[in-house]
């Protein structure tokens, strides 16, 4: 049996288990609170799902696409007395995404919410003012849930006992927890391409828009009212930037190595095992995804299985093609509807398969950024929704996926796409699974398909194990960059000062 030898801290410290974008903010977070912090990661870059493929001349954003709520990176290089525009830069979207459909509808929407109530109403006949009182409603929602549900811990009572809390039970009844998405889409929108296109908020966090809660109409208020952004040089310019961040203020990232073990002595996490050796640590930050967290870090401590046996949320099957063309009618964000929508979710979640007729999302960065391609051409990140890798004969769903997207995008768009096909990489749930730790290579975690799902989220701390923390978005808020970046906040709330 090896020795193990024991590196212990000169002062106060913390490891933090997993360098994407949670883990990273929580590193620059506590840096800013006097620890001395350690990152180790077992990929040889940081970013975990936020990084970056490079496929000949093309350049692509391998995961998150869409950037919301800016003002959460700018605070963490404010935190750390920097200005964040001497470091990261980002703009507005004119249009936050273009709608097609099957029977020929497109529907160019405007990133000013007048403007797109005004669209709609040009395009579905849907009068504006019922699409200007959707997005009122989601900004009510979102401002009564935020602080109660987002902003800090579900998991300590205190803060269940102040005003904002309050406000937040007495709006309940009109916040859509007690109804479903779709439901309450349909009443308020009267319209079913209009009710299609709100419904796809759902998929932000991985959820079915038949079976998840209303209160998600949120969704739409944070993309419409307070904008939907790109970042100058690419989505991985958000991990990368706030990495050199972390480096400047002397946060220490061990890439290339895997943490084997979390290390508990009398229900203390003391530390983590790095190829046999432990490294102790007074705070222990886990940003893995907390399934093989407890199946793998922890699997000599109980693991909370109500918690780990909740639903998965969707994964995702991505084609990145480098496209010889330009297409004027497409935008950054484009989505090519599928024309039985119900069909398609209920195969994603309870089939565990693909439609046949999938909604299809293509993201263009050379837009705004036209030197993701050679002059003339395009960069497409083209992504459906597939169930998790529950060992299904992926490399027959990809083939027959594959075929169906390009029969979809070339009826749209009048043009054989195949023959355009000048590169491609292919991500799917099996990788998405084996980069990220992802369990079932699921975006999101849990899915948001029940009312009580946040509240059966792991907390951002153990509740059994001391100086054990848990951020990224398998744990509380949740998925997605916004909620990862919150966990981070929500850690920082409760740890002290080194």
């Amino acid at each position: 049996m090896r020795r193990k030898s024991v590196i212990y801290p000169m002062k106060s410290s913390a490891i933090v288990i997993g360098a994407g974008i949670g883990g990273i903010a929580t590193s620059i977070r506590l840096a800013c609170k006097g620890y001395e912090v350690s990152v180790y990661d077992r990929n040889a870059y940081t970013g975990g799902k936020l990084t970056e493929i490079r496929e000949g001349n093309y350049r692509f954003d391998a995961g998150p696409s869409l950037f919301t709520l800016p003002d959460q990176v700018d605070e963490l290089f404010r935190l750390a007395g920097e200005n964040p525009r001497d470091h990261f830069n980002y703009e507005r979207l004119s249009d936050t995404c273009h709608y097609f459909w099957d029977d020929g509808t497109f529907l160019p929407a405007s990133g000013d919410p007048d403007k797109f109530a005004q669209q709609v109403e040009d395009i579905l006949g849907v009068p504006a003012s019922r699409v200007s009182g959707y997005l009122k409603k989601g900004a009510f929602i979102y401002n009564a849930t935020a602080p109660v549900f987002l902003d800090q811990s579900l998991h300590k009572w205190q803060n269940f006992i102040n005003w904002k809390t309050l406000r937040g039970v007495v709006s309940m009844p009109w916040l859509g927890i007690f109804s479903k998405l779709h439901s309450d889409n349909v009443k308020q929108t009267g319209d079913p391409k209009l009710t299609q296109l709100f419904d796809r908020y759902a998929t932000y966090n991985g959820s079915d828009p038949y079976r998840s809660p209303g209160v998600l109409q949120s969704i739409p208020h944070l993309e419409f009212n307070t904008g939907a952004w790109y970042p100058i040089g690419g989505m991985h310019e958000i991990s990368q930037s706030l990495t050199a961040l972390a480096k400047r203020i002397g946060v220490k990232f061990n890439l290339s190595q895997a943490v084997d073990r979390i290390v508990v002595e009398n229900k203390v996490a003391v530390g983590v095992e790095v190829d046999g050796k432990v490294v102790r640590a007074h705070q222990i930050v886990c940003n893995a995804d907390v399934f093989p967290a407890y199946r793998n870090l922890l699997k000599d401590q109980k693991a909370p299985e109500k918690t780990l046996q909740q639903e998965r949320s969707s994964s995702a099957l991505i084609f990145y093609w480098g496209i010889k063309k330009q297409f004027a009618e497409l935008d950054m964000h484009n989505i090519f509807f599928s024309n039985d929508y119900k069909e398609e979710f209920r195969l994603l979640f309870e089939g565990k398969t693909v439609s046949e007729d999938p909604t299809v999302y293509v993201n263009l960065t050379t837009k705004y950024q036209p030197n993701d391609a050679p002059a003339g051409c395009s960069n497409w990140f083209v992504m459906i929704n597939v169930p998790g890798n529950t060992g299904q004969d992926w490399d027959t769903l990809i083939r027959r996926s594959r075929e169906n997207i390009l029969k979809k995008l070339s009826k749209n768009l009048k043009t054989s796409i195949e023959d355009l096909i000048e590169c491609e990489q292919i991500l799917d749930p099996r990788r998405i699974e084996s980069r990220t730790g992802s369990y079932q290579g699921s975006l999101y975690g849990s899915s948001s398909n029940s009312r009580d799902a946040a509240f059966l989220r792991h907390p951002n701390f153990s509740q059994k194990i001391k100086h054990l923390w848990f951020c990224g978005g398998s744990v509380h808020p949740g998925g997605g960059i916004p909620l990862c970046l919150k966990s981070a906040k929500i850690i920082d709330q409760m740890l002290p000062n080194a």
